[in-house]
């Protein structure tokens, strides 16, 4: 190309460069320059190299969508990289994000081309999981540029300091509507850092990845969140052959909620317990943390006179306690440790809060099991269930089937004296129902509070009208809920579902658990009523149930006949929880609408015929009544308690718990009754079951109560 063009070329860009112009319209114009700058020669590139890098510097620093920005950053690199091999272009990092600034001021303080190429390998890095190939790339570029605690300390910043605030980057971004630890134009740069610490850092990095996938995958902050970024963190523990990096993904199972991040913790999981020739689920229960507690599910720390003492009490329970020198203990810290060993204090209170988390995990997990039919070698079973320090918690108060060598199934509470050969949780659809009555009546008897409903567990067998409907049920159909509470229920037990709203596909709601380990999903299926202002939806309609089976990565529909009797009753369990608890029959205040339309619902509902977990219910009360102090004033009676007051006799639905008033079938509008007596037992949480036992206590004695509006409807 002549001199003539490579003159015009070099005004064309002057002339972008000292235009003023942001944004959108300076992408616009480098569009229209950079074209005529790709055709010429080298060496008129090389006369163009002071201006050029002065225009990536300037773009680097410009507001402009990721659209654009993509595109002409390629452009821009490309002939950079053809004149000045040494050269980073400005804008290849961030240049306000904090995170980056350990590798910013390598650049500029020592800048060298084999700085230069580890950076661009970085950037390099489109994919979630990178090559092979990439990874030896990485780790000999990271060590010719001497750059192992730069990309370090780029990942502390990202798992320990503040985020980014936009109103930092300038005058163009006045407002601070959230703040990011990474903006998503440096999306790839940082997924590089992630990788490259995790392959050339030390064990300080696992705790660090673990962080940044909390910090970016999980929402509840003003942060903007990045979910390829935490994908990154997630796949780059999942390559890390560590005991701890296991750990931490097993304990990103509980607050990741997003669906993509999910099915990459459960592919890097699997992976995991592929290189080591074992099952996901084998990994699981293998890489549960112990915290440093003892086999008794306690430690200890000294701080001063006083001992610190953490303990798993129960399945529910972790306790700090502080023990003085004359052995008198306290659920207080006394003054001489909070004053004295505040670091000691801070580290205990953080151990209980872990503790706290694993246990709750835990629970879930084991109830879980419930919809498998799982069996362990003992010697398995009791390393990591009867003898972990946190699972065994939960272990103690659960009802297990052990195998004798004589191959029968014996179950025991806890686990037996002697030995067997194979262990599996027990679950009342394989048993007798003489011998779910005995386990019931001996859990009461000896006042077990079971970590989960187990012996009062509620069974779902296949209907004949779901024989004749064969591919779905519609055993649950037809009921009017609260969808805000049904779809926070749906996230609390682990479903996955869209939200229902006037967008597209905000119509047909659909949620999905999985069962069965893994290889089972039911589906819920439901939909607004849609008679409702807004862009949200306050009530919706339940519809049918329906079963698919895991083929590979691909889900098929089953014909019901074909789940198992497990997977089919824990499925539906969580269905009647779902329309049980959101449901508008439960709701005392819905008597008080008038005119509505849906009141016929709700008086069909709220006093119809008992749901399973009704009769669980009511199997529960018929143990427990006979030990409280008004065991003389109550009554079973079909599907209602009935409770004999001094001034009326009141009948209360064990279904919905709504209250009606003999002898004219008055409702009677109790919100909630006095709390039963702090001692009472109950064999398992049931927040239905505590609702009528305290309504049976506050009308029991009906002739003391002072609330004004009840009083009214009882003696009106």
């Amino acid at each position: 190309m002549s001199d003539d063009d490579s003159g015009t070329v070099q005004a064309l860009l002057a002339r972008v460069c000292e235009s003023g112009e942001q944004g959108h319209r300076l992408a616009l114009l480098l569009e229209e320059a950079l074209p005529a700058a790709e055709r010429l020669d080298a060496g008129a590139l090389r006369e163009l190299a002071p201006l050029l890098k002065r225009l990536e510097g300037r773009f680097a620093r410009a507001d402009v969508a990721i659209g654009y920005r993509e595109r002409i950053d390629r452009r821009l690199r490309a002939l950079l990289a053809s004149v000045d091999v040494a050269y980073l272009p400005e804008g290849m990092l961030p240049v306000h994000d904090t995170w980056a600034a350990p590798l910013r001021k390598r650049v500029r303080e020592a800048p060298s081309a084999e700085l230069t190429r580890f950076v661009r390998h970085l950037v390099s890095l489109s994919a979630p999981r990178p090559t092979s190939k990439w990874h030896r790339t990485c780790v000999a570029l990271a060590d010719e540029a001497a750059a192992r605690g730069d990309v370090a300390e780029c990942l502390r910043v990202l798992a320990e300091d503040e985020p980014h605030c936009p109103r930092e980057d300038g005058p163009h971004d006045e407002s601070c509507g959230y703040h990011h630890l990474v903006h998503p134009h440096h999306g790839d740069v940082a997924r590089g850092v992630l990788w490259a610490a995790a392959l050339c850092g030390g064990p300080e990095v696992v705790p660090r990845l673990r962080a940044v996938a909390l910090r970016t995958g999980t929402s509840g902050r003003d942060l903007y969140e990045g979910p390829k970024l935490a994908g990154a963190a997630i796949n780059a523990l999942g390559a890390i052959d560590d005991p701890g990096a296991l750990e931490a993904l097993w304990r990103l199972r509980a607050p990741v909620r997003n669906r993509a991040l999910r099915k990459q913790l459960d592919t890097a999981l699997e992976a995991a317990a592929g290189r080591q020739g074992i099952t996901r689920a084998q990994l699981v229960e293998r890489t549960v943390p112990a915290h440093g507690l003892g086999p008794d599910g306690s430690v200890e720390q000294a701080a001063g006179e006083h001992t610190v003492r953490v303990a798993v009490e129960d399945a529910a329970t972790v306790r700090i306690t502080f023990t003085g020198a004359d052995g008198r203990a306290s659920r207080t810290a006394p003054a001489a440790v909070k004053d004295g060993f505040p670091d000691e204090l801070r580290r205990m209170k953080a151990l209980a809060k872990e503790v706290r988390a694993t246990l709750s995990s835990e629970r879930a997990r084991v109830e879980g099991l419930m919809s498998q039919d799982r069996v362990w070698p003992y010697a398995e079973w009791c390393e990591h269930y009867r003898d972990h320090p946190v699972t065994g918690a939960i272990v103690r108060g659960l009802i297990w089937e052990f195998q004798g060598e004589d191959g029968l199934w014996r179950a025991s509470l806890g686990a037996p004296a002697g030995e067997a050969a194979h262990v599996r949780l027990w679950h009342p659809i394989r048993a007798a129902l003489d011998d779910v009555r005995a386990w019931r009546e001996r859990v009461v008897d000896e006042q077990v509070r079971q970590p989960f409903k187990q012996a009062f567990r509620e069974i779902y067998l296949l209907t004949p009208a779901e024989e004749r409907t064969a591919t779905y049920s519609n055993r649950y159909a037809a009921h009017i809920v609260h969808y805000r509470r049904l779809y926070a229920l749906f996230k609390e037990r682990g479903w996955q579902a869209n939200f229902l709203g006037r967008h597209d596909g905000g119509y047909n709601g659909e949620a999905r658990g999985e069962f069965g380990g893994g290889e089972w999903r039911a589906c819920f299926y439901h939909e607004p009523v849609d008679d409702e202002d807004g862009w949200t939806f306050e009530h919706a309609a339940t519809d049918q149930v329906r079963f698919e089976r895991g083929h590979g990565r691909r889900w098929r529909e089953a014909p019901l006949a074909d789940v198992p009797p497990l997977v089919f009753s824990e499925a539906m369990r969580d269905v009647d929880l779902f329309v049980g608890v959101t449901s508008i029959a439960a709701d005392p205040d819905w008597a008080d609408r008038g005119e509505d339309r849906r009141t016929a619902y709700w008086r069909e509902a709220g006093f119809g015929a008992l749901t399973a977990s009704a009769e669980v219910r009511r199997a529960a009360l018929e143990r427990i009544l006979p030990r409280t102090r008004i065991a003389g004033r109550c009554a079973l009676d079909g599907r209602h308690l009935v409770v004999r007051g001094e001034l009326r006799t009141y009948r209360i639905h064990l279904g919905s718990a709504n209250v009606v008033m003999e002898p004219d079938g008055a409702y009677l509008c109790v919100v909630q009754g006095r709390r039963a007596p702090g001692t009472l037992y109950l064999p398992f949480e049931d927040e239905r079951l505590s609702l009528i036992l305290s309504k049976a206590f506050l009308l029991a004695a009906d002739h003391k109560i002072a609330d004004a509006s009840i009083r009214r409807q009882i003696e009106r």
